[in-house]
């Protein structure tokens, strides 16, 4: 494949940052590039000057002749004044737009739920649209003007799941021809592992290449890092050895030999510094009794809108939900609701004696009153002191686990970055030691390392948990269940997760989603089971009749049959992950196992759809 960017030795620092150090890359026709790294850590600045906006101090970046560059940017630089048709189509013929089916694709994909042109969206005004909105009406004009090489910064953002997923599909049938590349840096897992057949590592000023996606790219980096830990073992011994030896007696230290000495030195100096790795905590958390928080009979409006329609919904201890839906369908209403911060138009909510709300906003407004506040300072005000492990912990040394060395603790917070500030305002919720953890898009403006660590404390937390987020890897690691919002004012449980609600939204007609039944079981369901899950009134107008005698033993051996050919494919894909981290080092191995373990995935989709439709016919 031809070169169509190459960046040689580039250097470049910003201030007294060595953003770039000796880079150099290349992008080819037909890569599909994932970008990773820490925030602050240079990401943008490496697409800056991969599309030729910033110069390098040295080295030389090099374009092959005619090709052309789009560049995707956090900032809108949309014409206010123009309509979404001069924006997104420019001076296109609508004949030549409308015949073309690929910008059809980008049209529906991306503004079918703002603009459609069905009913002249298309000339309305870019100033009259959110900030959400105009980041897809940028995504679209760069996805229809189709340049050869795409540099996307963040083009996740402001999407919705389906709208994640289009963006996935679209780039990979659209995107990998010879002739073009994107590069994209990204957050969201999922998203590069289904678009990344190559993934960047920005860090230290360096750019570290791994082949696939960000499963390739943790196994290959787990095992560079378990090399480096053998070979940081072999130096300590040596070190320990020299240091040792230096060490014996006075007399004996002045006689040594200078080139010894030197040796020792050396390898003092070659001791690598302490990684500055984000980290939370597990922090104890208040007992919960048999009531937590119930919506009875809950109606909630926004001017004509109804967002929640006569919802009843027990939430149970322990419970762990992720939430998906459409943008504007209510989701963040209904933790708000569930929280008690605004009014119910009907119903009732019901709050247990013993409960503690820790609610995080998308707007992290929490923190607007402690703009001149030190992080430090922030973070004594919940708590100077707490006990980890058995032991005390200063709010300092929690914060600088956390990501905040002893410098930028005496940062104002009004300083912060979007992605200091969501990593503050977690800490402080944890330190509150809440038992109802309340998380309205807890990713947004969080690094991959970061989203880990909290995935991590997530996992483990003994308390109910709900989450609402359009990142379905996070959705999958910690929620148990999920349940979508689908606008019509219920909320719908889907035993198939993400998946089932894409396929819902695919192909359920809007009149069904109407009558779509509610999430979870009747108000009625014993403690037992809501001690599992919290429930839902389900409308009677849709319960199924009652299976034959005949039909619910054909039930049985059909989920039986799943159950054991599921047992296969769980023994399969454990032999293909001992293979994987066996041919680490082996790329090409590893893509073959990973295609291999991606079939395994579908074919367990598939066959879990079987046991759940069969178990629908068991249910009373």
């Amino acid at each position: 494949m031809a070169v169509l960017i190459s960046v040689e030795r580039a250097a470049l620092a910003l201030g007294t940052a060595q953003v770039l150090d000796g880079v150099s890359l290349g992008v080819s026709g037909g890569d599909r590039i994932g970008v990773v790294g820490r925030n602050g850590g240079g990401k943008t600045t490496l697409l800056r000057v991969i599309a030729g906006e910033l110069g390098v101090d040295s080295g030389r970046v090099a374009r092959l002749g005619g090709a052309t560059v789009g560049v995707l940017t956090q900032d809108d630089s949309l014409d206010p004044q123009a309509t979404v048709r001069e924006a997104v189509l420019g001076g296109r013929a609508e004949h030549v737009w409308a015949g073309d089916s690929r910008i059809r694709d980008v049209l529906t994909g991306l503004l079918g739920g703002i603009d459609a042109p069905a009913v002249s969206g298309l000339d309305s005004t870019v100033a009259g649209k959110s900030g959400g909105e105009r980041r897809r009406l940028g995504l679209a004009k760069l996805l229809v003007d189709d340049p050869d090489v795409l540099l996307l910064d963040e083009p996740t953002n402001h999407l919705d799941v389906e709208g994640v997923a289009w963006l996935a599909e679209h780039l990979v049938h659209h995107r990998s021809r010879p002739d073009n590349a994107f590069v994209a840096i990204t957050h969201d897992r999922w998203f590069l592992d289904a678009i990344a057949t190559r993934t960047w590592e920005v860090v230290d000023g360096q750019v570290n290449g791994f082949d696939g996606g960000y499963a390739a790219y943790v196994l290959a980096k787990a095992e560079r890092e378990r090399m480096a830990k053998v070979t940081a073992d072999r130096r300590n011994n040596l070190l320990r050895k020299e240091l040792a030896w230096l060490r014996r007696g006075p007399p004996a230290r002045t006689t040594k030999p200078k080139f010894r000495i030197d040796a020792a030195n050396a390898l003092i100096e070659d001791e690598p510094a302490p990684r500055n790795d984000v980290e939370l905590m597990a922090f104890a958390t208040s007992r919960l009794g048999k009531d937590v928080i119930d919506l009875l009979d809950a109606t909630v409006t926004a001017g004509d809108r109804v967002l929640l329609d006569h919802l009843t919904w027990h939430l149970a201890p322990g419970a762990r939900i992720g939430i998906v839906g459409v943008n504007g369908s209510g989701k963040s209403t209904l933790l708000r609701a569930i929280a008690g911060e605004i009014p119910l138009a009907s119903g009732k909510r019901k709050e247990g004696i013993t409960v503690r709300i820790g609610h995080l906003t998308q707007e992290v407004r929490e923190l607007d009153r402690l703009r001149d506040a030190r992080v430090i300072e922030a973070v004594e005000e919940v708590r100077k002191v707490t006990v980890l492990g058995g032991k005390e912990v200063s709010a300092s040394s929690l914060a600088k686990r956390l990501g905040f060395p002893g410098p930028r603790q005496q940062v104002r917070v009004g300083d912060l970055s979007g992605g200091e500030r969501r990593r503050l305002q977690v800490l402080r919720l944890l330190m509150d030691e809440p038992n109802v953890l309340l998380l309205d898009e807890p990713t947004n403006d969080l690094d991959i390392e970061t989203l880990t660590a909290l995935e991590d404390v997530l996992d483990g937390w003994a308390g109910t948990l709900l989450v609402v987020s359009h990142d379905r890897y996070l959705l999958e690691r910690v929620a148990d269940q999920q349940v979508a919002l689908l606008g019509d004012g219920r909320v719908r449980q889907l035993p198939g997760g993400v998946e089932e609600y894409l396929r819902l939204r695919a192909t359920v007609s809007p009149s069904y989603a109407v009558a779509a039944p509610a999430a979870g079981t009747s108000s009625s369901s014993s403690d037992s089971q809501r001690q599992r899950e919290g429930s839902m009134e389900r409308p009677s107008a849709l319960t199924q009749p009652a299976a034959s005698p005949a039909e619910q033993r054909d039930a049985r051996k059909v989920m039986a049959r799943v159950e054991k050919q599921l047992s296969k494919l769980a023994a399969r894909e454990e032999r293909i992950h001992a293979a994987m981290t066996e041919h680490v080092s082996d790329h090409a191995k590893v893509l073959e196992l990973n295609q291999e373990l991606r079939g395994i995935v579908d074919e367990r989709e598939v066959l879990e759809l079987e046991w759940l439709e069969a178990a629908d016919v068991l249910e009373p």
